[in-house]
Parts: C-alpha cells; sequence; structure tokens
C-alpha cells in the first residue's frame, strides 16, 4: 500500500499502437509494445521512467495486456533494479478488465490496493512537467483528479485533442473530447475571432487521489461501465465533471504525441533541438552545444568503404554536413557527400556517400544507399533502402519503413508506409497514405 505522501507511478502500456504502425510492428503479424517505441538512443518507456524518477517517483505500477505486451516490457524493464526503482505488473486475469484507460486505471488501482496519490501516464507519450507544481495544484484544490494540460490553438485542437471548460474557481467544468470545428467555435466563440487564441487541452497525464477515486468507481452506474467500456478523456472525466466532482487542471510545458509518424518525428525534433526541459537534463549534454550535435566517439573512428577516411577527417575536410539537431549513435558509418539536418541515427547505421537526410529518423543497423533523400521520413531497424547515382531513392512526406523492409533503388515515396519485411521494387506514382501491408499490395503498383 502506497502512503499518501508519496506519489507512485501508474504507466499505462496496454494499447496495441494501431496508429503508430509501422514503428510499432516487428514484423507484419507481431506487434511492438508501444513502451518499447526507440526513441533519440533508448526505448520510450526508459526515458518517460527517468523523468518521473527524476521527480522523486520511485515506486511504479505498470498496466499491460496479453502475453507479448507483458513480455516485451517485462524483459526491459525487470522489477526496476537497473533504474533504481520497484516495478509491479498488472495480473494477467485483469487483462479482461481492461476496457479503455480508465477502466484499466480503476481496475488495477484496486489489484494494488492503492490509497495515496498516484501519476496516471501513457507510454505513447513524451512529457515535459513540474511534479511539484502539479501536486501543489493538487493540494490547493482539494482535487479527486489533476488534469495535465497544454495551450493549443482551435486548428491544431480540431479533431484531435481533448478540450477543457473551466470555472472561475479554476475547477474543470466540463470536457469535449476531440470537437469538430463547428463544436468548437460554437461551444469557444472566441477562438473564432482569434485563431490564435488556445484552450486548455488534455495531455492525457492525471495525478488522481487513488483512495477517494476507488471509493467513487463503487458506484453502481460507474462499476458497470468499468466493465464495458471506460476511457479517461472521453467517459470517466466527463463523468466526474458532470457531477460536481473537483477536477482540477494544471498547464506543463510541453506534450509530445509519439502514436504516429508525423507527431513521433516532429517531437525527435523538438528533443534534438533542446525544446524539451526534462530531456536536456536526461540526455548526455552535446558535443556541440551551439549546434545541439551528438556523434557518439566510436562513430568518428569508423572508415567508410569508398575512400577509407573516417568520419572525423570527413567532417574537418568539409565532404561531409552535419547540421543543428543531429544524433549519431554508436558504430555508425557515413560516406563521403552526406548532408544531415535534425536527424537521429540509431547504432550501426550505414549512410552511404552523396546521401541528404533532413528531419528523419533512422533505425539500428539500417542502410540507406547512395545519393539517397530522406526527407520527413522513418527507416526502421535493418532497413536496407537501396539507392545509386542513377537511381536514386527519394523518401518524404511522413513516409514510414519499417523493420527489416528492403526497398530496391529508385523507388519515390510521399506519404507511404511499408510493413516490416517486404521486400519492395522500385515503385513510382504511389499515392500519399497508401499503406504497403503485403506482397498483395505491392503488385498493384508494379
Amino acid at each position: 500500500m502506497s502512503s499518501h505522501s508519496e506519489t507512485v507511478g501508474i504507466i499505462l502500456a496496454g494499447g496495441r499502437g494501431e496508429r503508430a504502425k509501422p514503428i510499432t510492428l516487428k514484423s507484419t503479424d507481431y506487434i511492438r509494445s508501444k513502451a518499447l517505441i526507440p526513441f533519440v538512443g533508448r526505448r520510450l518507456v526508459e526515458w518517460v521512467l527517468e523523468a518521473c524518477r527524476e521527480q522523486g517517483i520511485r515506486r511504479f505500477y505498470v498496466v499491460t495486456q496479453g502475453l507479448e505486451n507483458r513480455n516485451q516490457i517485462k524483459l526491459l524493464l525487470g522489477h526496476g533494479e537497473r533504474y533504481g526503482v520497484s516495478i509491479s505488473y498488472s495480473r494477467s486475469r485483469f487483462d479482461r478488465y481492461n476496457v479503455g484507460s480508465a477502466g484499466a486505471t480503476l481496475h488495477n488501482l484496486e489489484q494494488w490496493d492503492l490509497q495515496g496519490q498516484a501519476l496516471v501516464l501513457p507510454v505513447d507519450s513524451l512529457f515535459d512537467f513540474d511534479l511539484t507544481a502539479m501536486e501543489r495544484t493538487h493540494r490547493e484544490h482539494d482535487a479527486l483528479v489533476t488534469v495535465a494540460s497544454v495551450a493549443r490553438t482551435a486548428a491544431e485542437i480540431t479533431g484531435k485533442y481533448g478540450v477543457m471548460r473551466t470555472g472561475p474557481d479554476g475547477l474543470v467544468q466540463g470536457f469535449v473530447e476531440k470537437p469538430g470545428p463547428e463544436r468548437l467555435a460554437e461551444l469557444f466563440p472566441s477562438t473564432a475571432d482569434d485563431p490564435r487564441r488556445t484552450l486548455p487541452t488534455n495531455a492525457g497525464m492525471y495525478l488522481v487521489d487513488c483512495g477517494r477515486l476507488r471509493l467513487l468507481a463503487r458506484e453502481p452506474g460507474l462499476f458497470r461501465q468499468s466493465h464495458q467500456r471506460l476511457d479517461w478523456g472521453g467517459d470517466l472525466l466527463p463523468w466526474l465533471a458532470t457531477r460536481g466532482m473537483p477536477v482540477a487542471t494544471h498547464a506543463i510545458g510541453r506534450l509530445g504525441d509519439l502514436g504516429n509518424v508525423p507527431d513521433y518525428l516532429e517531437t525527435v525534433r523538438l528533443v534534438l533541438n533542446g525544446e524539451y526541459r526534462q530531456m536536456n537534463e536526461l540526455m548526455d549534454a552535446p558535443d556541440d552545444a551551439a549546434s545541439r550535435r551528438w556523434i557518439h566517439e566510436s562513430s568518428l573512428r569508423i572508415k567508410d568503404d569508398d575512400t577509407g577516411t573516417t568520419l572525423a577527417e570527413k567532417l574537418r575536410s568539409g565532404s561531409v554536413v552535419v547540421g543543428p539537431g543531429v544524433r549519431i549513435g554508436r558504430d555508425v558509418e557515413i560516406g563521403p557527400g552526406v548532408r544531415l539536418e535534425n536527424v537521429d541515427i540509431g547504432d550501426g547505421a550505414e549512410i552511404r556517400e552523396g546521401s541528404t537526410l533532413v528531419r528523419s529518423a533512422v533505425g539500428e543497423s539500417a542502410l540507406i544507399g547512395a545519393y539517397a533523400d530522406v526527407f520527413d521520413s522513418y527507416v526502421g531497424p535493418m532497413v536496407e533502402a537501396g539507392s545509386d547515382r542513377a537511381r536514386p531513392l527519394r523518401l518524404e512526406g511522413f513516409s514510414a519503413v519499417g523493420d527489416g523492409a528492403v526497398l530496391w533503388p529508385g523507388s519515390r515515396f510521399y506519404g507511404v508506409t511499408v510493413y516490416p519485411r517486404l521486400r519492395v521494387p522500385a515503385l513510382t506514382g504511389v499515392p500519399s497514405e497508401t499503406e504497403l501491408t503485403s506482397a498483395e499490395d505491392i503488385l498493384r503498383w508494379v
């Protein structure tokens, strides 16, 4: 049982990661837990864990679901020994109650017999927040739940984020889950007059009073709903607000949603450019603070096959240009004439001569062929992206290539998703937002 003075962490890691495909796919039929998404040199859940630990949380409870999800996370985190924390996991028999984020939370609060304060957060987002300040807001309002919020404009909100209506006392009076433009203008007319005006949106992180919430969960209507479908944003929070329960809101610094490829890449870019205060503290200091550049020393020593020169030599001669916001992991081989800007490159990757990579991420042991252009795209681990001077590859428009896929030289993709382990011949003219999930999909465009 947790004490009233201690805030524990509850990490919701049981989702299926459908929006983040192919980042969450290890193969077409084997999904990787969202917790294990590779992000700036580590797995996402490790950053989440360390950000909370640095703010004083030492006890964590992880809500998992199913054999693969549970085993993948437990193999990485264990019981927290490596991280200096304690980690417990939801019991498999409670998986049948994982009928939404709030339902899973309520059932496991009972299972773990938690009475004090808990920070509930998903594992597909990166938060920049001050826990002490959030706890202060929670106490001042004697809140049952304090919702972390991020200010966003109407254009950013439409169809994507839940909005909160607050009263003069600072408590939330109502929630509107992902409103369309008409509904938003109706509820908040001032946003139509001033497009720059911001509204508080639900960031998906909650500080909760476990004991009071458990008592409330025994109310017959809520109890029934928690066994059918009960999400935090769409169900539980509106239920609490309409009944006048004390729900507070607390503005945090930033939220990075990693649940889809465009948001994933934008969050990588912001982190590499120093926009996340907590990540600045958790990451190693950049080699060059002015340009926000990280290059592992092992990569500086590696010689490319063509010229036999090291990356350090190519940087000195100017034959490789590394711009701002670049992280190059261990044992990366980079050829001459390469240009990098706002890129994250995983361990063991190879970037061949003449390639340009901008606002993108390249997974561990991936190969980017010669003279490729990769803009605003995700290339997963062990991908072989073929390219040469005569048949250059071009990826742009938030294209995403899953683990172990092979692209033949000459393909040009804009906003195309390639599932893991597929072998894709040179294709052009594939419409944006096309998902190549199987050999049959590929044959349609050959």
